[in-house]
């Protein structure tokens, strides 16, 4: 009867092993830990508009699930092209992001800090806020040691004959994220700075639909309103920008969104 016994407590053990749920699939690939996302898509490489989805996961193996509607936006005059960040995936042919090409980033890139003219930051919002005085200036000299920074002007020796004067944009970074291509958030995950590869990447307020920027991505005030209130730094945000052909060819590599309405040519 023992033997008996033990031998059914087996087969119960063994049955528990075989039906058990496989083990849950690790994270991986450019976004293994975030779990906030912003998909920007345009129909090529030198459209100027665009659309916006967000979304967002529970884990970072959970799929993604879509978060209110797409938005328009608009990338650089000149379109994408193919920026230093998370990822990037160029095929021959397709264009590299150079300093005054006047095009946006395309790739996967670290969401940064908050900036605007008001003193304290837009009430919700999460990231770190950065007021902008007078004397803030983001460095586009390739020659300088500060390429690609945001400074002070007012706090240190300028070895830098071209900048872009942020407080002199009119509406535009009234509101604004920094994106962290080529280095400029100087976070952990960042890549080492290039010079000549393409400074001062912002999320900020556009003038309008076709209104494309120096390199920028923009839309609406209400909609980065939106994007700055939802936008958590504890979920790892990240920005995915692609033209619709390779956000096709990318999607399985990169594990990106499933639920996506790509735009035709």
């Amino acid at each position: 009867m023992r033997f008996k016994v033990a031998l059914l407590a087996l087969a119960l053990m063994t049955a528990t092993v075989l039906t058990a749920a496989p083990p849950r699939p690790i994270p991986s690939g450019p976004l293994a830990d975030a779990r906030q996302i912003l998909v920007v898509v345009t129909p090529g490489f030198d459209a100027v508009d665009g659309r916006l989805q967000r979304y967002e996961r529970s884990e970072a193996n959970a799929s993604w699930k879509p978060v209110g509607g797409s938005i328009a936006i608009v990338v650089g005059k000149r379109g994408l092209a193919w920026g230093r960040g998370l990822a990037s995936a160029p095929i021959n042919g397709e264009p590299i992001k150079q300093e005054g090409d006047g095009r946006s980033p395309a790739g996967i890139f670290r969401l940064g800090k908050a900036f605007g003219y008001a003193p304290v930051a837009l009430a919700g919002s999460r990231l770190t806020y950065v007021t902008l005085t007078p004397s803030m200036e983001c460095v586009d000299d390739t020659r300088s040691q500060h390429y690609n920074r945001i400074v002070d002007r007012s706090q240190l020796s300028a070895d830098w004959n071209s900048s872009e004067h942020m407080r002199d944009t009119g509406e535009s970074y009234r509101w604004g994220i920094i994106v962290d291509h080529n280095g400029i958030a100087e976070s952990r995950s960042s890549p080492q700075i290039v010079s000549g590869a393409g400074s001062c990447i912002f999320l900020h307020i556009w003038k309008g639909p076709g209104h494309g920027t120096a390199g920028c991505t923009a839309m609406a005030a209400d909609d980065i309103e939106t994007l700055l209130r939802w936008l958590d730094p504890a979920d790892n945000p990240a920005l995915v920008q692609l033209t619709a052909e390779d956000y096709a060819r990318l999607m399985p590599i990169w594990h990106l969104p499933l639920e996506i309405n790509l735009p035709a040519r």
